[in-house]
Order: structure tokens, then C-alpha cells, then sequence
């Protein structure tokens, strides 16, 4: 018998070799219809893998991130079955469950191009392979009968893989008449996969390598119901609709120019004015929470990044280091900024009383991404993090950890994200050659983060693999207005990098310690937040930060001058109002500012000009009836009040 213990610390018995999917038998036949993969101490894995020894479980549906990721594994490979069958002779190389559904990169036999045109004969024929419901058989199998099985079927891009994998290490999974190199997991069978649809195609270069010959890259995603998936194709639509390129050009937020760089974003005079107003109140935030301000440079030594361990890390991923005229001297954009707040904390001597220590600052980092991932402002090669760094004594760790937390959650409620979750990354259990620092220093690091979570009552997902090179990390996923998870507040704990750059400050025992690290960026990247602010508010942004909160329309250009005059009193009064002097006709003033998503619209004429007033339009509620300009303001005004009252 072994013991099976439960994410709520149930304890069961089972006989040795029982699976998944008997352990989901056993509570409810609804759970076992249900249930997708199973995790087995910290590894997803597949329904009928045996468990042979005492064990830490968890039963994964189709909401549980394991789940989707197990269900768009299996339909990848259910996509790579089909498209074998359509296409005879296409080479296949990698295929992925990804945050979205799945995709397959292959090489169609010479002559065969896969269009849009295709997507409906792949899609039938996935459906008629599914209905056999296959079920997916996984084999251990040694690497010289795996080179040689990919290689009788002509799968050069599958023996290459092969080839760099560990003898002993190496698996496949079947269903019907299609073998694939896999490590999985997998659905048990390709039953439960009802709904399917291919989405797109791309080039992708084989192993994202520019060098190496250009793949087709099939896209598709898949769902237990039809229903499913017709809601998944609406949301799309309306993550069209909300797409924040579109909606920052429209909006004239930010630009991308070819001539200065791919990936390097430029904020636009309204874009800048919103960016800095989120800083803004983080500054107060931070003012309130004992921060100081630091600014750094955008480039160091490469030495520094050598010192910290970004370099042996991050190296290939950073822009090359800069050569200067002094021979051996060799600097690098900035990838990271705690390196420099290290230095920053070294330069004098400090005491226990001058701790905690707190760094802010808003510092631009540069990290190279490929052409192809670049996508407008999540995924750039230039972006400011609003970092910080605490640097603190070991008794001190978790209420620093609370304190960050507080702040991440003020921003959350300000925005109005008000759907996240909280997950706690850690090392990976098994594999620990990643992580640099003293497994006591990692222990300690990781209880101070569980305690954290534990004493604030945050509920916290615990994935193992997911922590930082340095330290472990708690990270903030949230769900925007369509769903869709982003994760943005981040804080992390760090006891290696202190030790890497030797810093210290003395003791109550006059004794030299070490000081423990906090990193923290509640935003992540200004680059990224606004990205996913523009996108989950559809450009309808909260009153106090919108970069336009007026526009006044005279209904003829005889009224402009009243209407620059009421646009000098509201300036003065601090509301951000802007005439719309074109000679149009008022309604389509009316449309025009209403799709740029202004709160307010003053209409100004006759009447008011001799009244002294405005009449006010809020947008989605239409007319409010006339007030003095003076009355007006200060009704914006109490409005940003109460909405900025908690910072």
C-alpha cells in the first residue's frame, strides 16, 4: 500500500501502482469524467501513469492551467496526425501546448504550401481522427531504436533532437498509425478533444535559429465542447477590438519606427502624460512606504553583470558588450538594474540601524528579442521596469514581504484589477543545478515567502520550477475584463546576490552580516502594464489618468474663443481639457471624441457663452444638463478625489 496525500492534507491508501484516474474513481465518477492529468509530487502526468510509492497528488480539470496544457498538448499531436495524413512525407519538428491553445512546426513535402485555404481539410480531418478515440500509448524507448525509427521515416528534424537527448531519457507517445518524440504529458485518450480549430500559419525558423531552414508554423486551439470554443472565437473578436496596438495609434499613445529599431517603443506626447502619471503615484505610494529615489546609468561594465551572474545567464540573451576606445574596456546595455543598486548599497559603510534599506527607481533596461516575438509593447527590446530593491536584515524579510504586498494590492484596486491570483514560485524539486546559493539561504527564502502569503490570507498557487536563478518569487497573475491572465506584480527574495557583490553592514554585535535582497516591480515594466491597462479597459480609461479628460466643442467657429477661454479656466483649475475647433458639425464632433474615449464633452454656444456655462455630455450616459465652468471643475475634481484617495 502507499500513501496518497491530497492538496487539502487528506491522507488516503491506495495499492501500489494505482493511477490517476483510479484515484479520481475513487472520490466521484463525475471527478474521473472530468479530470484531464494528474500532478504527481510537482510533475503533470498522464491519467494512467502508475503510482508505485508515497505520493503528493493533484487532479487536474480543464481549469487548472495542467489541464489545458495536457488537452493542447495531445491536440497538437492529434494536429500533427492529421496534417501526416493529408500530406504525406512532411517532416515535423517541435509541437507545443503554448498559453493559447497548441502549434506544430513542420516541413511540408516539396510543392505542398499550407494556407488559410487548408485550415478547413485539417480541421475535418482532425475531427475524424478524434472520433476514433484513440488512446495515446507512452514508450520508453533507448536513443539508437529512436534514431533509427524517426530516421526509416524520414524525420531529420526529429533525429537531431535525438540526438542531444540522454540514452535512457527517451520517450514516445502513440495514437493509431502516429509515433512522436514526447516527453508529454498527455491526455489518456483523444476523446474528450470535441471542438477543434486552426488558426493561423506562420514561417517560424527552426530552432528560433535565423542560420536554420524556415518552417511552417501551424497554430490551433481545441475545447471539450463546441460551445466552448464559439465563445473563445467571440472573445478573440473582441481582443481585436481591444488590441492595444490599435488602440494606442488610434489613441496617439506610443509609435514604433523601423529607422530607429525594431522593438524600441516611443511614447507620444498623451502616451508619456498617462505613463507618467502611473509613475507618479507609485512614487507617492513609495514616498508614503519609506522608498528613496535612485537614478542609474544605461550601461555598465560588463564586469558588474559578470559579478552578478546575469552575464553567464542572460549573456546570449543581452545585447553584445560595447567596445570603447580604451583597449579591454568592454560595457553592456543595461539588462537588469539590481546590479546596480548593489553597487549603489556598497558604496559606504552601513549599520543595522540603516536598515532597510529601500531603492526606487524607474530604470530602462534593454534585452534582445527576436524579430519574430517582438509584439508592440509586451514584448519589446527596450522597456523601464519600476524596480526596487530592499535590501534588509534577515529578521526583517517578511514584513518587507508584506509591505511590498500592500503596495501591489493598492495598485490593483486603484486600476480595478480586481480578479488575480497569487502564485508562489520555487525550485524545481528534482533539478537544482539552475540556482546558485546555499540550499539553507534557499529554504529560508522560500518559508519567508509561504509565511508571507499565509499571515496576509492571500491564497497562493505553488509551482515548483518557476523561481528566479537567484531566489524564489511570488508573482501577481491577473485577469483582465476578458479573462485572460497577465502577470504583472512581481516580488522576489534574494539571499545570492548579496553574497555574489560581498555586501555587508555591521551587526547590534558589532560583527559584520549579510543583508537579504528584495526585488519588486508592482507594474513589471511601464512598457508591458499599459499594454494590458489599454486592453483590458478598451482604452476607457480611469478619469484621473486618462491623458485627455475634456474636450469642449463650440457648435460653430464663432464660439471658439469661448471655448478657449473655457479651456484656460479649466487649466487653471488642473482639469486636462483640449477645443475641438474643427468646422464640423457638432454631432460629429459628438462621434469623433466619443471614439477616442473621452470622459467629457463641453458643448459651448450661444446659450452658454451668454450664461457663462457648458453643457455637458459624460460618455455612455449622454446629456447632464448645463453647469457653470466653475461647477464643472470642481465636479471632475471630486471625482479624481475620491478614485485617488487610496494614494
Amino acid at each position: 500500500m502507499i500513501k496518497v496525500t491530497f492538496p487539502d492534507g487528506s491522507v488516503r491508501e491506495y495499492e501500489s501502482g494505482v493511477t490517476g484516474l483510479q484515484i479520481a474513481e475513487s472520490i466521484s465518477s463525475r471527478l474521473a469524467q472530468e479530470v484531464l492529468a494528474c500532478g504527481v509530487n510537482g510533475e503533470t502526468v498522464e491519467l494512467n501513469r502508475p503510482i508505485t510509492a508515497d505520493a503528493e497528488i493533484r487532479l487536474y480539470k480543464w481549469e487548472d492551467a495542467e489541464g489545458k496544457h495536457a488537452f493542447w498538448h495531445t491536440s497538437a499531436h492529434l494536429m500533427a496526425e492529421a496534417i501526416g495524413e493529408l500530406w504525406p512525407g512532411t517532416q515535423f519538428g517541435i509541437g507545443p501546448a503554448i498559453e493559447n491553445g497548441f502549434y506544430y512546426d513542420i516541413m511540408p513535402p516539396e510543392g505542398v504550401r499550407i494556407t488559410e485555404a487548408e485550415f478547413p481539410l485539417i480541421e475535418k480531418k482532425m475531427t475524424e481522427l478524434q472520433q476514433r478515440k484513440e488512446p495515446l500509448v507512452r514508450s520508453d524507448i533507448s536513443k539508437a531504436d529512436a534514431l533509427k525509427f524517426f530516421g526509416d521515416h524520414g524525420q531529420t528534424y526529429k533525429n537531431e533532437l535525438i540526438a542531444e537527448l540522454e540514452d535512457g531519457h527517451i520517450t514516445t507517445y502513440t495514437q493509431g498509425a502516429y509515433t512522436d518524440l514526447c516527453r508529454g504529458p498527455h491526455l489518456v485518450t483523444t476523446a474528450p478533444i470535441k471542438a477543434v480549430k486552426v488558426m493561423a500559419v506562420s514561417s517560424a525558423y527552426w530552432r528560433g535559429d535565423e542560420k536554420r531552414p524556415q518552417m511552417t508554423r501551424v497554430y490551433g486551439v481545441s475545447f471539450p465542447k463546441a460551445k466552448m470554443l464559439a465563445e473563445h472565437l467571440q472573445m478573440l473578436e473582441e481582443a481585436k477590438r481591444r488590441d492595444h496596438r490599435k488602440i494606442g495609434r488610434e489613441l496617439e499613445l506610443f509609435m514604433f519606427s523601423d529607422l530607429v529599431g525594431k522593438g524600441l517603443p516611443m511614447w507620444l506626447p498623451k502616451g508619456t502624460a498617462l505613463r507618467l502619471r502611473l509613475e507618479d503615484m507609485l512614487k507617492k505610494i513609495q514616498k508614503r512606504f519609506g522608498y528613496q529615489q535612485v537614478m542609474t546609468p544605461h550601461i555598465g561594465s560588463k564586469n558588474l553583470y559578470v559579478t552578478s551572474g546575469h552575464y553567464a545567464k542572460y549573456g546570449k540573451d543581452s545585447f553584445q558588450p560595447i567596445h570603447t576606445p580604451e583597449e579591454g574596456e568592454e560595457y553592456m546595455l543595461k539588462p537588469m538594474n539590481c546590479p546596480h543598486h548593489c553597487a549603489i548599497y556598497a558604496w559606504k559603510p552601513r549599520s543595522y540601524k540603516d536598515l532597510p534599506l529601500r531603492l526606487a527607481e524607474f530604470g530602462t533596461v534593454y534585452r534582445y528579442e527576436q524579430s519574430g516575438e517582438l509584439h508592440g509593447l509586451t514584448r519589446v527590446r527596450g522597456f523601464t521596469q519600476d524596480d526596487a530593491h530592499i535590501f534588509c536584515r534577515p529578521d526583517q524579510v517578511k514584513d518587507e514581504f508584506l509591505r511590498v504586498m500592500d503596495i501591489i494590492l493598492i495598485i490593483f484596486r486603484a486600476l480595478k484589477f480586481d480578479k488575480f491570483e497569487a502564485q508562489i514560485s520555487l525550485r524545481d524539486k528534482v533539478n537544482r543545478e539552475k540556482y546558485i546559493g546555499s540550499e539553507e539561504n534557499w529554504e529560508r527564502a522560500e518559508r519567508s515567502i509561504i509565511e508571507a502569503c499565509e499571515e496576509k490570507g492571500l491564497p497562493a498557487r505553488i509551482e515548483y520550477g518557476e523561481a528566479a536563478f537567484y531566489g524564489p518569487k511570488l508573482d501577481f497573475m491577473v485577469k483582465d475584463a476578458l479573462g485572460r491572465r497577465w502577470q504583472l506584480g512581481t516580488i522576489q527574495v534574494d539571499y545570492n546576490l548579496p553574497e555574489r557583490f560581498a555586501l555587508e553592514y555591521t551587526g547590534e554585535d558589532n560583527q559584520k552580516h549579510r543583508p537579504v535582497m528584495i526585488h519588486r516591480a508592482p507594474f513589471g515594466s511601464m512598457e508591458r502594464f499599459v499594454a494590458v491597462l489599454i486592453e483590458h479597459t478598451a482604452g476607457h480609461f480611469p478619469l484621473w489618468l486618462t491623458p485627455d479628460q475634456v474636450a469642449i466643442l463650440p457648435v460653430s467657429d464663432k464660439y471658439n474663443d469661448y471655448a478657449a477661454r473655457v479651456r484656460r479656466e479649466l487649466d487653471q483649475q488642473g482639469v486636462r481639457a483640449y477645443v475641438d475647433d474643427r468646422s464640423e458639425k457638432v454631432g460629429r464632433k459628438i462621434r469623433d471624441n466619443e471614439m477616442k474615449h473621452i470622459p467629457y464633452l463641453l458643448i459651448v454656444g450661444e446659450k452658454e457663452q451668454a450664461e457663462g456655462s457648458v453643457s455637458v455630455r459624460r460618455q455612455g450616459e449622454g446629456d447632464q444638463g448645463a453647469m457653470s465652468v466653475a461647477d464643472f471643475a470642481a465636479k471632475i475634481n471630486a471625482e479624481v478625489e475620491a478614485m485617488t484617495e487610496g494614494f
